[in-house]
């Protein structure tokens, strides 16, 4: 399930809203353990999908960086060369 979770740092343009919010999903469903939480543990869920995508939101407001920003496609094609090579025979 982390594998899910990008990077959302130094990009251009900044992380979107839903980016974010992917992020902070992903993460309490490894935390939680499940995917889909009970009906008796969704308002837990949600509670806590909304405090870590706030969280993230106010880190990547308050990291500073000198590297130039990052190109969203560049690193995608970097990503898959890499999963290419690691998965050939």
């Amino acid at each position: 399930m982390c594998r899910n979770i990008r990077q959302l740092h130094n990009f251009e343009p900044p992380a979107t809203g839903d980016e974010v919010h992917a992020a902070a999903l992903q993460y309490v469903r490894k935390v939680a353990g499940s995917t889909k939480p009970s009906q008796a543990n969704q308002a837990a869920f949600d509670k806590a999908v909304a405090a870590v995508a706030a969280a993230t939101a106010e880190l990547l407001a308050e990291l500073v960086t000198n590297a130039p920003p990052k190109d969203r496609e560049v690193e995608a094609a970097k990503a898959r060369e890499r999963s290419r090579q690691r998965y050939a025979s």
